[in-house]
């Protein structure tokens, strides 16, 4: 049990470091997508 919560933790650590990128990311993702979608009506 001790294992799984210090995991959790370990990627909860992980996840608010790397929050600024994946949502940079996910911004550039949406745009491209909405760009391909306007591109194609």
């Amino acid at each position: 049990m001790q294992t799984i919560q210090t995991g959790v933790r370990g990627l909860s650590l992980l996840l608010n470091l790397n929050r600024d990128r994946l949502l940079y990311i996910a911004t550039i993702a949406a745009a491209l997508w909405l760009g391909a979608f306007v591109g194609s009506l």
